[in-house]
């Protein structure tokens, strides 16, 4: 299998740390763009241009990274998506809904020329993360590691990655704690965004 890849892609990483737990082996293979230039995205492979991107050893395209997260969970048997599968796709969602919202606020920062940014939208996707960071807050995750825990453990990294001025752990002790524990995972220290 190959995975077209970023190094900062908070997707990406969400696989990787996938791909870690499990064992699988699989190449990497770079292929980053921005939505106004491809550069190297994995067109060919993937309409889109996006990564992740994983061929698959039939070659077969797979693409967006929860089905990517689906398909090597279920290739490798590793079970990241139970016990309670519903619950644990929509912890999946909230993280990676998070990272949507977060993402974002970095492309109109860096991508917008500053006379048409608009901060209401900006504001708009930051009031988004802070729901969420709230929410779970009052309910930090807990027991065995699963697909949910990794997206999260993705996201939180994500905001103090390129966020990191926010703080968002100040209000939020509890999930600050819980991160904290996620991100020594050998798995979370190998794919730290360079």
């Amino acid at each position: 299998m190959k995975l077209f890849y970023s190094p900062t892609s908070p997707f990406v990483r969400k696989v990787s740390v996938l791909i870690l737990e499990t064992g699988l082996q699989v190449e990497r293979i770079p292929g980053s763009g921005t939505p106004l230039d491809p550069g190297q995205a994995p067109i060919a492979q993937n309409p889109l241009g996006k990564v992740p991107t994983l061929l698959t050893d039939e070659g077969q395209a797979i693409f967006d990274s929860r089905v990517i997260c689906r398909y090597l969970d279920d290739k490798a048997g590793a079970g990241l998506y139970q016990p309670d599968t519903w619950a644990i796709l929509t912890q999946e969602a909230l993280a990676d809904g998070i990272l949507e919202a977060a993402l974002l606020m970095v492309y109109e920062g860096r991508l917008r020329p500053e006379e048409l940014r608009f901060a209401p939208w900006v504001e708009g996707q930051s009031a988004k993360i802070d729901r969420a960071l709230d929410l779970l807050e009052t309910a930090p995750p807990e027991g065995a590691l699963t697909m949910g825990q990794i997206a999260l453990g993705c996201a939180l990294g994500y905001l103090d990655f390129r966020h990191g001025p926010r703080d968002w752990r100040a209000r939020r002790p509890r999930l600050a704690a819980w991160a904290e524990g996620i991100a020594a995972r050998p798995s979370m220290l190998a794919t730290l965004p360079a």
